[in-house]
């Protein structure tokens, strides 16, 4: 017996092996004991909350069970190292160390509770809005949340652990602004992408024309934006220009405005101009795409080879617009050919005059 008490009163590293199994001990205890909490809350606590009314508590609990484990675990690490002596500047690193992942731990536990928040807000924004969008802006807002989170998170463990973080941001500030004057067309394009995501002048799926090129909104990023033509190309085009540019919605247009202009020959009679205004309201008014109510046709004018009529209707929002301006189409040189209407081309009559002699 006295043998094992000696044994264990000797020293090793300035403490006694007894010291150093207790401790060790403690931190055996400690982890069993997280386990045991971590146990309690994703088995009986979960049970409990899903007779809830709400699911915001079920998600929070699944997010916090290994946070609040790995805080039970320092918690007891804390106790078991200050059962142990060390020298100044060891126990000093231990302290700072011990501070700085503590305020790390607690950091976890904030990003995870914030991110079920954002998600859950977003989920009932997109109920709403019935959107694609809104899961880019979820992705980019959870994202930003994490990087602040973390950031003062890690400021404030180094502030606490004794560190100068003044002097550390004073030097990042200054290579900070250095990093900001060479990149200005990024940030140009991070703010033009925040307007997009806020003010929506278009979401995935949308028809847009911007400038000279129009298709289809394949992508929506933070620094750019992605459009398929019809051509089935994809350009990419930076976020700064919808700040510059204007932006032309196809796809939030009420109907789609067609213009047609028809030139006949000028052997037309006003009997046959009728006619063919007659025959085109009728094409209008036969096409279930077409809102004829609101088509414009009339004899505009004398041209230098014929003469025209301009012919104005308009597609409903949700008729396919290539194939109803190719159906109206044909329905014109058909009917036209029928009612024998000529259509004029570019053509030049000359006259001899043959006077006679003096």
């Amino acid at each position: 017996m006295n043998t094992i008490y000696s044994f264990l009163q000797h020293k090793f590293y300035r403490n006694t092996i007894e010291d150093w199994l207790i401790s060790l001990a403690i931190l055996v205890v400690t982890v069993l004991f997280a386990r045991a909490i971590y146990w309690l809350i994703s088995t009986i606590l979960r049970q409990f909350t899903k007779h809830t009314n709400n699911e915001i508590d079920d998600l929070i609990l699944q997010k916090i069970d290994t946070p609040v484990a790995l805080g039970i675990i320092l918690i007891g690490s804390r106790f078991a190292i200050e059962r142990i002596e060390f020298s100044k500047v060891i126990d000093t690193y231990i302290q700072r160390g011990f501070v700085f992942i503590s305020a790390l731990a607690i950091t976890w536990l904030v990003t995870r509770i914030v991110r079920v928040l954002v998600e859950q807000y977003f989920k009932q924004y997109r109920d709403i809005e019935q959107g694609i969008q809104e899961d880019q802006m979820l992705s980019i807002t959870k994202r930003t949340s994490v990087f602040i989170l973390w950031s003062v998170g890690a400021i404030v463990g180094l502030n606490n652990a004794g560190f100068d973080v003044g002097a550390l941001i004073a030097g990042l500030g200054i290579g900070g602004l250095a990093v900001a004057l060479a990149a200005q067309d990024t940030v140009k394009n991070i703010i033009g992408g925040l307007i997009v995501f806020v003010d929506k002048p278009f979401r995935l799926g949308d028809i847009v024309k911007i400038g000279d090129i129009e298709g289809v909104v394949a992508y929506i990023g933070i620094r750019s934006t992605r459009v398929r033509t019809y051509a089935g190309r994809v350009i990419t085009l930076p976020n700064a220009k919808f700040t510059e540019s204007s932006i032309e919605n196809i796809t939030l247009e009420p109907s789609r405005r067609v213009v047609i202009n028809l030139g006949l020959v000028y052997q037309t009679t006003p009997e046959k101009m009728n006619q063919a205004i007659e025959l085109l309201k009728d094409i209008m008014k036969k096409s279930p795409h077409v809102n004829d109510v609101e088509s414009i046709i009339f004899f505009e004018k004398f041209s230098d080879f014929s003469l025209d009529i301009k012919c104005i209707y308009f597609i409903h929002k949700n008729s396919n617009i290539f194939e109803t301006q190719h159906e109206i189409n044909l329905a014109i040189l058909n009917q036209f050919n029928t009612a024998g209407l000529e259509f004029a081309y570019p053509t030049q009559t000359s006259y001899e005059y043959k006077g006679g002699e003096k």
